[in-house]
């Protein structure tokens, strides 16, 4: 899935889906967009796939940016009402991101897509490091945007890291620098020599949403 903004820069975007024992997870949600036909993208990937996109039981965002959040709801184009695109899920979003992203309605990120999410009853918003259900873990990390956090799924010994936008290309994994668009670049580069280090220890795979030719990996 791609977006060119008004700038000529060429986004690549992936939202994944993670089947376990116990879910279907999906990780973000894209950019909500629909089809000519009115289906929405993210919905379409997924029965293109096999899966009812009601199937879905958890969502869990990284961070409310555009490009992450724009998924999160959409306005049906017959009815004209406003609903989380994931209606039996349950989404999981940082308590303070999300009052963060309402804060600063503009470039980055789009009130109209996620102040929803005060509203509705399947939606818990964390605070700080914890666990889900004994087997996803997430911690903020903050380098990105302030509130940002990233997933880790420990499915019966298989590890998956999502990183979001702290780790969302392998060539920001493999070279040392600190991003000048990141909240805090310099923890940014930190962060993602960490991650590597835990990675190789614990034989984590890496999604990556924003790198479509490398998807994911280990180191």
């Amino acid at each position: 899935m791609q977006q060119r903004t008004s700038g000529s820069l060429l986004v690549e975007i992936q939202p994944f889906l993670v089947i376990t024992a116990h879910d279907y997870i999906l990780l973000d949600t894209g950019l909500g967009f629909r089809y000519p036909n009115g289906v929405l993208q993210i919905h379409q990937h997924l029965i293109d796939n096999g899966i009812n996109p009601m199937e879905i039981t958890k969502v869990l965002m990284s961070h409310l940016h555009k490009d992450h959040s724009g998924g999160v709801s959409s306005t049906d184009p017959v009815t004209g009402q406003r609903e989380l695109t994931f209606p039996h899920a349950t989404y999981y979003v940082n308590r303070h991101e999300m009052e963060y992203a309402l804060e600063n309605d503009g470039k980055s990120y789009l009130a109209e897509d996620v102040a929803i999410l005060q509203q509705k009853d399947n939606v818990i918003f964390t605070e700080g490091d914890g666990t889900i259900d004994d087997y996803i873990t997430y911690e903020v990390t903050g380098a990105h945007c302030p509130y940002h956090q990233t997933f880790l799924i420990d499915d019966d010994g298989e590890k998956l890291f999502f990183g979001g936008d702290e780790a969302p290309q392998v060539s920001y994994m493999k070279r040392r620098f600190a991003a000048k668009y990141d909240y805090d670049g310099k923890r940014g580069m930190e962060l993602r020599q960490q991650f590597i280090q835990r990675g190789q220890k614990d034989n984590w795979t890496f999604l990556y949403y924003h790198d479509t030719k490398v998807p994911y990996n280990k180191f």
